[in-house]
């Protein structure tokens, strides 16, 4: 019995060897409002197309692991309410009881290994949240990124986070943190907000080599790639700081917690911007689309030139 299944476009690329960029589906269920998520949904597919790769967008649909939506599914899971939101944890419980869910950092990196794609974009990763100390409140994404053979694109960790100790924990557990042509560690909406990243690579191709160098070496897991945000379309860290505190208060005012946190302090960061973050995350999203598509090209040459000389 398959454990997914492929969509007709994804299987065809899988089957030939061509590049395969993963996507999540939290984003669009959960991340922006309807029907900015579906066009958001098409553009990085397209952009993704566009850039020599295949698009596979990943979500549980009554049961079902699909790699790769067609057109009338985006449509549909763009307008669905009441969509679970799938980590490491309830993803076997979401496809045993026939329910659909949205994967999240975590869920789509473990399809993706199961699919054998090496390489997913996002727009930002899940990490240590402000007061973790107390709540214990650490997103799965770190553990996967630590278990799962995935290149993670990236505009960094959430801004929203508690980003000095996202990064002690990303190197605890061994995952390789690197900021694409720049030293700072991006922020999300922000191009930094003071953090130096661990690991600094401006080439393409030497991304893609320490995956496969990685893999060569028999070491678990990915990388992750924080690539920053286009300048036109970045908002100061010192814009968005105080933005961040209002809303984190905003949400300890209404008792949020759990999964609904993230959610919560996207929509209301929006308001506090009277959309000006919705704009920017787009942007981002689509500036990592269009990485994630040179990476998966030249993972692949690399992959050839491997078996042409073996």
């Amino acid at each position: 019995m398959s454990l997914y299944t492929a969509s007709p476009e994804v299987r065809a690329a899988l089957d030939a060897g061509d590049p395969v960029v993963a996507l999540e589906s939290t984003i669009i269920t959960h991340g922006m409002p309807w029907p900015q998520n579906l066009e958001m949904a098409r553009k990085v597919e397209d952009t993704i197309r566009r850039g020599g790769a295949t698009p596979a967008t990943i979500a549980v649909i009554e049961g079902t692991l699909h790699v790769g939506l067609t057109d009338a599914q985006l449509v549909a899971l763009a307008q669905a309410r009441n969509v679970a939101k799938l980590s490491r944890a309830d993803m076997a419980v979401c496809m045993a009881t026939g329910k659909t869910g949205a994967t999240t950092v975590a869920a789509t990196m473990i399809a993706a290994r199961l699919a054998g794609i090496t390489v997913f974009a996002t727009g930002g990763i899940g990490g240590v949240h402000k007061g973790a100390e107390e709540s214990f409140d650490v997103s799965a994404d770190l553990q996967e990124l630590a278990q799962s053979p995935v290149t993670v694109i990236a505009a960094g960790a959430k801004a929203i986070l508690d980003l000095p100790k996202t990064l002690e924990v990303l190197e605890t557990l061994g995952v390789p943190t690197i900021a694409f042509g720049q030293d700072d560690l991006p922020a999300f909406w922000s191009r930094s907000a003071g953090h130096k990243a661990p690991l600094r690579m401006d080439s393409v191709r030497d991304i893609a080599r320490a995956q496969l160098m990685r893999l060569s070496l028999g070491l678990p897991g990915g990388q992750l790639v924080a690539n920053p945000i286009p300048a036109d379309d970045e908002i100061p860290h010192a814009v968005m700081a105080p933005i961040i505190e209002q809303a984190t208060a905003d949400a300890d005012a209404h008792g949020i917690r759990g999964k609904q946190v993230t959610p919560y302090l996207l929509q209301r960061i929006f308001e506090l911007t009277e959309g000006r973050s919705l704009t920017a995350n787009i942007a981002l999203v689509l500036n990592n689309a269009r990485l994630g598509a040179e990476i998966a090209r030249e993972m692949c040459g690399l992959r050839s030139e491997m078996s042409r000389s073996a």
